[in-house]
């Protein structure tokens, strides 16, 4: 259903969760030029986000997919049992072709990178803001493709594989954290994690845990380096 405009004089409010502050300011000045948005609120972790949408009660939450508490897939869908009519706006530098479906399928209604030009960034606000779904040419083609066929497109990257929270542990490893860290940073227990790694390295047909390691730290580098 598309999202009714606000009258004249009333401003569409946005809250921001992104961990580097620097995005999260040029980010704000953008949406503060223009005369029907505001900056309701700019957060680096998930909880404290969740904690205030109740009170701010904002149009639309623009989310990264990496954040200090946890990813940015994992709070879409927070938001979408907490706040359903909340649409979310993920703004990654993170790969949409690998990234883009599963935000969506989390419950997302759009993706852009932040490397595209601020039109593009503000673009994609406007369209989520009025109720539609926006990606990059590439991907919705990718994506259109992949339900035309009627099949699951085979990817050739094994990361695929991985469930949401699965990936989340991947990318912790790959960061340097062990397992007691990575239990700490996503409120689990130390066997919940041990059993995340343990399926990991089923899926990705890895025997040892140094082999898990390096082609955790090969994901990081290339993620950050794409």
């Amino acid at each position: 259903m598309t999202r009714k405009t606000h009258e004249d004089g009333h401003r569409w409010n946005i809250i921001i969760v992104d961990d580097h502050p620097i995005i999260r300011k040029g980010l704000a000045d953008l949406i503060k030029q223009e005369h029907d948005l505001n900056v309701c609120g700019a957060y680096d972790e998930a909880n404290a986000a969740l904690a205030v949408m109740e009170s701010l009660k904002p149009d639309l939450a623009i989310v990264d997919i990496t954040l200090r508490d946890t990813s940015g897939i994992e709070l879409i869908k927070d938001i979408k049992i907490r706040f359903p009519k909340l649409p979310v706006l993920v703004l990654s530098m993170h790969d949409e072709s690998f990234y883009a479906e599963r935000a969506l399928r989390a419950g997302a209604r759009g993706y852009v990178m932040k490397e595209e030009a601020s039109e593009k960034v503000m673009t994609a606000i406007r369209r989520v803001l009025a109720g539609e779904v926006y990606l990059s040419e590439s991907v919705a083609a990718r994506m259109l493709s992949k339900y035309v066929d009627g099949r699951p497109e085979q990817g050739s990257n094994p990361v695929e594989r991985l469930s949401d929270r699965e990936l989340e542990v991947f990318e912790l490893i790959g960061r340097g954290l062990g397992t007691s860290q990575i239990a700490e940073k996503l409120h689990r227990s130390i066997k919940t994690i041990e059993a995340h790694r343990a399926n990991i390295k089923r899926k990705l047909q890895l025997r040892t845990s140094p082999e898990l390691l390096r082609m955790a730290l090969q994901w990081v580098q290339t993620q950050e380096t794409a």
